[in-house]
């Protein structure tokens, strides 16, 4: 049974909560990286974007990013900080409140549906003001709202730090096994250097209209190749319309590897990934390039997490050109030398690494059932539709 309230809560505007408003102008010389000297977080629009040895605000506050793509989003402060001109925060709540309640409340608001439509997003102090939150008025029951919420939070923070831990020891892994600084037991043989046009003949892409996608045979996209290093049948799933000569003259066939071709950053040129299932008429992207294997002793699959090794990437990268994109061809990966083991070893140190991989997937996966669980938690409980039992209060 739930507890039998007497209070209701109310529809309040946000001006009626708090008077919200922009930060001040810092220069970036005065920012650094956090230390004895600056341990004050500096604010912007994004969230922390360096820290100082001065503050303006040493109470709890909320702060909102005020422009850009994230405006809207919502950070809590616990203690001093300072707060730039690409963000608002609270100056001074008019009620008694729970600072994190109200963050939560804010970010349940969803502020950034509610920014302006001009060429530069923008959320204004008037348009802030004029929205419209749930709000309890016992600060007991906003306490133990937050509380509820806050264990939530704290679990998914504790996951997505497990995942950080996880990825730091796959780092180490690779750097190690796909160097051949660390042998898995069972192997001796030496590594052989070679270079990629050795073992991989380059392709280009296709290149269509935008008419031509949304319905026809699979592709393989940029972001599919980003998302590897593997990429499984159904991983594909955009389409565009061809002819069977384009269908056979692009094809993407279980084995393959594919390589990012032109980014806007030179870190993401050159990134890899293997098909490692078959996709009937599958073809690839222009904004991709094709290697194929040339020899029988290849595991893509070991190649494809090799080129994420730090020796490697700085190959790539050193070769890429950059106009208004950083751009790599078959001929500048071609040219890069790698060292590989016998088939079967490759085989073996692949498998470590996904079964890593497949560790990290399902963390991944309990971070978003958590998130699931928060978003209808916080619908729930910060809407008023169900009330948390307070103390002193009678059950019904």
């Amino acid at each position: 049974m739930s507890a039998a309230r007497a209070d209701q809560w109310l529809s309040l505007a946000i001006s009626d909560i708090a008077v919200f408003g922009s930060g001040d102008l810092i220069s970036v010389a005065r920012l650094s990286a956090r230390s004895g000297s600056h341990p004050v977080p500096v604010y912007g629009g994004n969230g922390i974007a360096g820290y100082t040895s001065l503050a303006m605000v040493d109470q709890p506050t909320v702060i909102l990013g005020r422009v850009g793509q994230k405006c809207g989003v919502v950070y809590r402060n616990d203690g001093p900080a300072w707060i730039t001109d690409n963000a608002l925060y609270a100056r001074r709540f008019k009620r008694p409140l729970d600072v994190r309640f109200l963050a939560f409340a804010l970010e349940a608001a969803r502020l950034n549906d509610v920014k302006n439509k001009n060429d530069l997003p923008l959320i204004t102090q008037s348009i802030l003001n004029d929205v419209k939150i749930a709000w309890p008025d016992s600060l007991e029951e906003q306490r133990q709202i937050a509380g509820a919420v806050r264990d939530i939070d704290n679990l998914i923070a504790s996951l997505e730090l497990m995942i950080n831990k996880k990825c730091e020891i796959k780092q180490g892994l690779m750097q190690q096994l796909l160097t051949g600084r660390t042998r898995l037991p069972g192997f001796t043989d030496p590594w052989r250097r070679v270079e990629v046009r050795e073992l991989l003949e380059f392709r280009n892409g296709l290149n269509k209209e935008s008419s031509f996608f949304g319905s026809g045979t699979p592709i393989v996209n940029f972001m599919d190749v980003m998302n590897g290093p593997v990429i499984s049948a159904g991983d594909v799933t955009g389409r565009v319309t061809l002819t069977r000569d384009e269908i056979k003259r692009f094809s993407a066939r279980k084995g393959d590897l594919f390589f990012t071709r032109t980014s806007e950053t030179v870190d993401e040129v050159g990134t890899a990934a293997a098909l490692v299932e078959h996709v009937s008429d599958a073809v690839f992207s222009g904004f991709v390039l094709r290697g194929r294997p040339r020899v029988r002793d290849l595991d893509a699959q070991f190649l494809a997490y090799l080129f994420q090794v730090d020796a490697i990437r700085r190959q790539v990268e050193s070769t890429a050109s950059y106009t208004t994109r950083a751009l790599t061809n078959g001929r500048a990966l071609g040219r890069v030398v790698v060292d590989i083991p016998i088939l079967k070893e490759q085989r073996a140190i692949f498998r470590v690494l996904t079964e890593v991989d497949a560790e990290i997937e399902a963390l991944h996966a309990r971070v978003t059932k958590s998130k699931a669980v928060k978003r209808g938690m916080t619908q729930e409980l910060l809407t008023g539709r169900k009330r948390l039992p307070v103390e002193g209060e009678t059950e019904a």
